[in-house]
């Protein structure tokens, strides 16, 4: 597509996410890396929360999560999700529209590894989700869950990773009078080559 230049530009979509990204880290204040992750429970009702996008992988995207939470049971029912990262500063978002699969394996424990004491024994103390009496119950229980674990817990059978292999992406920058620039990439199957179309504002 001849207009497709500049920020649009390139044959990969994860090369342009990716290089998003990191232009994100150096102009947003904080959580560059946030996503609008949304599911749909069984009803078809959807929900939509904030988390952290981990990684851009060659051809998925990674967030970690308890597997007992709520988004996760809706993950785990519809195999499916969505999410939109934007980037107030950039004036720019990508939206993501695909199929979900468990990151459980030692990609997973390494993230895991990687994250502060505080956060690894949070993620063992947390019912997520799940109704809490007080936040001194909380504390209650990472105090609990520290003398139990000690200073170096494994990963939670009930914590790991979930991989979005996208069918949809779309690139979105604003506009001069909200005449917006709008490329979205879709397929509809992963074994499928990119179809690249140019959308209105």
């Amino acid at each position: 597509m001849s207009d497709r230049s500049g920020i649009f530009a390139g044959d990969d979509p994860f090369v342009i996410a990716q290089s998003w990204l990191t232009e994100a880290e150096g102009t947003e204040v904080n959580d560059p890396n946030s996503i609008a992750l949304s599911t749909v429970d069984a009803d078809g009702l959807p929900n939509a929360r904030m988390v952290l996008l981990k990684e851009i992988e060659s051809a998925a995207f990674v967030f970690y999560t308890n597997y007992e939470s709520r988004k996760a049971q809706e993950i785990d029912q519809a195999g499916k999700a969505a999410f939109v990262m934007h980037w107030k500063s950039l004036r720019r978002q990508i939206r993501v529209r695909g199929l979900v699969e468990k990151e459980d394996g030692p990609q997973a424990d390494a993230y895991y590894a990687s994250r502060s004491l505080k956060s690894r024994l949070g993620a063992w103390a947390s019912h997520q989700s799940q109704p809490l009496s007080s936040r001194a119950a909380l504390m209650a229980e990472v105090a609990r869950i520290t003398a139990r674990q000690g200073t170096n817990p494994p990963r939670p059978p009930f914590w790991g990773g979930y991989r979005i292999s996208p069918l949809e992406i779309e690139f979105w920058a604003d506009g001069a009078f909200r005449l917006h620039d709008r490329f979205r990439w879709s397929r509809k199957d992963m074994s499928d080559s990119w179809n690249i179309a140019r959308l209105n504002p």
